[in-house]
Formats: structure tokens, sequence, C-alpha cells
């Protein structure tokens, strides 16, 4: 949503919760309109609840008029519903659980629609992908362990990974298959984006 920024609840480097609001929009106009909307919603609602009495006691009025209001009432709902979700979109969620790798914006500063306004990075599981040989990559089976040598920034390290993607396709080009391997990073041993070999015996 576009916007100004007017709050940072965290910043780069700390570990966050999935769910938790990382920043807020303004959103003043968004808080009224929500409570415009609510104040409709219940007038409707209690004339709605009056008249379905009224139907129901004495007939004194028709069904037409019963159907015209519960109609009425029925749409201040979902137009408030609507306000709602405008408020919550002032929000920015996290949607994961991670650490904040980078913040974009400041507070004061202008947002458009679609920007990227934080990165948010789960280093304990990390995938590794590379490209491997047609005639090799047919021995190859989703959920088969298979061991990396990665760097660790001290030396070499051999973990154990799991392939989750077997590409369907060999690239023509090429001759190579894409491979995709899942390995556990508790305690961030690995940096993501290091350089790395797949053992295959």
């Amino acid at each position: 949503m576009p916007g100004i920024v007017v709050s940072r609840k965290f910043k780069e480097g700390d570990f966050i919760q999935e769910g938790q609001v990382l920043m807020e929009l303004d959103k003043r106009l968004e808080e009224l309109e929500v409570d415009r909307r609510r104040l409709v919603r219940d007038q409707k609602k209690n004339d709605f609840t009056g008249t379905q009495k009224l139907f129901s006691s004495t007939r004194g009025v028709s069904k037409e008029d019963l159907e015209k209001k519960e109609v009425d009432y029925r749409v201040a709902a979902v137009e408030h519903d609507m306000a709602e979700e405008q408020l919550r979109r002032r929000q920015l969620i996290s949607p994961l659980s991670g650490t904040i790798s980078e913040i974009m914006l400041e507070v004061g500063e202008s947002c458009t629609a679609y920007q990227s306004l934080i990165r948010v990075v789960d280093t304990r599981r990390c995938y590794f992908v590379t490209n491997v040989e047609a005639r090799q990559a047919a021995h190859l089976k989703t959920g088969q362990t298979l061991s990396l040598e990665l760097d660790s920034g001290t030396g070499p390290v051999t973990i154990q990974a799991q392939i989750s993607l077997l590409a369907p396709i060999v690239d023509p080009a090429s001759g190579l298959r894409r491979v995709k391997l899942l390995f556990d990073n508790p305690n961030a041993r690995i940096v993501p984006g290091v350089a790395g070999k797949l053992l295959l015996e």
C-alpha cells in the first residue's frame, strides 16, 4: 500500500516471529473510516432487527421491506469488513520467522504500492542448488540424502542434505538437470550464498 512510514518495530539483525508487526504506515483516515462504517453497520443492524420483530409479531411491514432491511444490513457489514481490511493493510506483518537482513525505508519516508520495505530471511534451513549432468542425475531421486561440501568461512564443512526437487526436464543447451537440496543450519554455521559442492559417488 502507498503511504508514509510512521513506525518501525524492529531493527536490522533482530530475529522476529511470524505474524509480528514490523512496520506501520499512516492510518488515521483508515481508522476514521472503520469507525464510520461501524456506526452505519450498527444502525442498519438495529433497523433490520426492529423490522424483523415487527414483521414477526404484527405483520406491520411487508416481507419485501424486511428483505430490503436485511440486504442493507449485510451490505453495511461487508463495507465495514472492507474498511477493516484497508486498515490492516497499513501494517507490514511478517509472513515468516527469521532475521531482518535489510530495512529499505526510515520513519517519515514514503513508499509506493508493492514496494519492498523489509527483507526477512530464515537461515535455520537452507537450500543448495546445483546442476548435474543428465546421466548422473538419472540415479538420483527426491528425498534421497546426499553429502554437501560447503565453505563455512573457516574451511570446508561436510553436511547432509535431502533432495527436495529434481527438475523434471534437462536443459537442452547444457545437458544439465537442476537439483535442489534442503539442509538444516540451526547455528547459522553456513552463511547462505556461499559456494559448495555436491558429493556424488
